[in-house]
């Protein structure tokens, strides 16, 4: 075979083989979904100040990031007693939960998954749950829990409920005084017990979901 045929002949697998790669080729990737909206474009001017500046003092770990994180579904759950229920919900004809000012209403919630499996982990044969067991499970006193609870569920997503990462002026934080205290408050998004945690600002009643817990 000459130069030129051989050049010819390579030529022509070359062109065969680009055409086949193209008719074999991948594929185009389907299109990913879009980001879900921050949950802080829910807020007002003033919230959205204040988790700006949270934000700032979490750098490069804000709540978006937070939120992905340990809140995947945006579904929240918290406890009270039942008699705190009764009196600051039920009497009171809340609209909203949490500490309340003129700015608003300030609820510290946790991931909905965390606070379900800390309840079931703790219940007992007959029926009731076990305060120590639950105060164990997310880092605080047994007698934050001890008679009858009532557990809230709120999604945030569907709701499109403002909230940010907590900080040391909101409504109802104390902070830790010694690395051994529980149920006080450290910056960062998580409770002295290790807990995931966001501030709802707003939670409404009407929209969350309550349980029993004998």
């Amino acid at each position: 075979m000459n130069f030129i045929s051989r050049a010819l002949l390579l030529g022509s697998l070359s062109t065969v083989v680009g055409c086949a790669s193209m008719k074999g080729g991948s594929k185009p990737s389907e299109p990913s979904e879009p980001a879900a909206a921050s949950l802080v474009d829910n807020c007002d001017d003033a919230q959205k100040s204040i988790s700006k500046e949270a934000d700032t003092l979490a750098s490069p770990y804000g709540i978006d990031q937070h939120v992905d994180k340990n809140f995947p579904d945006r579904k929240v759950s918290w406890l009270m007693t039942d008699s705190a229920y009764q009196k600051f919900v039920v009497q009171a004809a809340a609209k909203n939960f949490g500490r309340c000012n003129d700015a608003g209403c300030y609820l510290f919630a946790a991931p909905s998954a965390t606070i379900h499996g800390a309840v079931e982990k703790a219940k007992t044969a007959d029926g009731k749950h076990d305060p120590a067991v639950l105060g164990q499970a997310l880092g605080l006193p047994a007698k934050n829990f001890e008679g009858p609870l009532r557990m809230m569920t709120l999604d945030l997503g569907a709701r499109k409920v403002c909230t940010r990462l907590p900080v040391d002026a909101d409504p109802g934080v104390w902070k830790c005084t010694t690395p051994e205290d529980k149920d006080c408050f450290k910056f960062g998004g998580y409770t002295s017990g290790g807990v995931p945690e966001v501030m709802v600002i707003n939670a409404p009643v009407a929209d969350a979901q309550v349980a029993e817990i004998p």
